[in-house]
């Protein structure tokens, strides 16, 4: 909304809580509403859901409700109004059990052609929308894509284990090696879903950081992953020694953005080479839009895990 309103772009943004980026109060699961909301849209950005971190503190049917039913009342909203684009914002979240390797296997190489397998009901429910998003491109030709993000929120980790081993800046970090993102490349990727959805009609998108790591790199990345990122970033070394931070021992999973890069013409900025001459340079490696974004804030309260 932000990038969007910067643009001089006419935007009506909806939400169910008012804010200066939000036009008009509401809630995806009002069918009237989203009839009402769609009138005169040229292009929708689906972004609204319940989290991961919903699932603590909300239902299975909440999930459905806003997840499943919100996007139903969206997709048939926008077709009948003849909207020319229609973005998904998804997860990989979706991938849910193939991102776990067994013992023994190597690290997971993640692209579009691995099969979702959903582990709880967020991922159940961002499949299904997924698979509503499929239909009514087929159904009636609206032009859908969808974008699999992975972690771009500034929300401590959701592992106890990991935010009680490490610096928040020291995970997050790491983590642009295989299941990261930077929202201003999360936002530079739907720009340009938004101009190309039409001449591609449906696909699914990984957005993540461009991962250093290629195939070869799987094996040891599992069982080794600081001697194979020092063979990727050097670099990474030295800066990780002036602030007194470690690599995680193995990485089980890489995601990989290739089709992004290639059908979109998507080039994300941020990646763990970027990041860490940031470092280096004792300047953020946060881009500036993470950086006025800030918190995301999925509960109303302090949840605790």
């Amino acid at each position: 909304m932000r990038t969007l309103l910067e643009t001089g772009r006419t935007v009506a943004g909806i939400d169910i809580k008012k804010s200066p980026f939000t036009h008009t109060v509401g809630s995806i699961m009002d069918r009237q509403f989203v009839k009402d909301a769609m009138a005169g849209i040229d292009a929708v950005i689906h972004t609204a859901t319940l989290h991961k971190p919903h699932v603590a503190t909300h239902t299975r049917q909440e999930f459905i409700d806003t997840n499943i039913t919100g996007t139903l009342n969206l997709l048939e909203e926008a077709a009948a109004a003849g909207v020319r684009a229609f973005l998904f914002t998804s997860t990989t979240s979706v991938f849910g059990r193939a991102l776990i390797p067994l013992d023994g296997e190597p690290a997971a190489w993640i692209n579009e052609e691995v099969v979702p397998a959903p582990k709880n009901i967020y991922g159940v429910t961002k499949a299904a929308a997924e698979d509503l998003c499929e239909l009514f491109h087929r159904k009636f030709g609206l032009p859908c894509l969808i974008l699999r993000t992975s972690r771009f929120f500034p929300e401590q980790d959701d592992r106890r284990e990991i935010r009680e081993s490490y610096e928040d800046g020291n995970v997050k970090v790491n983590e642009f090696l295989y299941r990261r993102v930077d929202i201003e490349d999360v936002v530079t990727a739907h720009l340009l879903a938004l101009e190309k959805a039409d001449a591609i009609g449906f696909g699914r998108y990984i957005i993540s950081a461009t991962t250093p790591f290629t195939r070869d790199d799987l094996r040891e990345l599992r069982v080794n992953a600081p001697r194979v990122v020092s063979r990727r970033a050097p670099r990474y070394e030295e800066v990780y020694a002036s602030r007194k931070w470690t690599m995680f021992p193995g990485i089980d999973r890489v995601y990989v953005n290739h089709r992004a890069r290639i059908e979109l013409g998507w080039r994300p900025k941020y990646d763990f080479a970027r990041v860490i001459d940031l470092l280096g340079s004792g300047r953020d490696p946060r881009s500036p839009l993470a950086r006025a974004v800030g918190s995301k804030g999925y509960h109303a309260r302090a949840v605790v895990n």
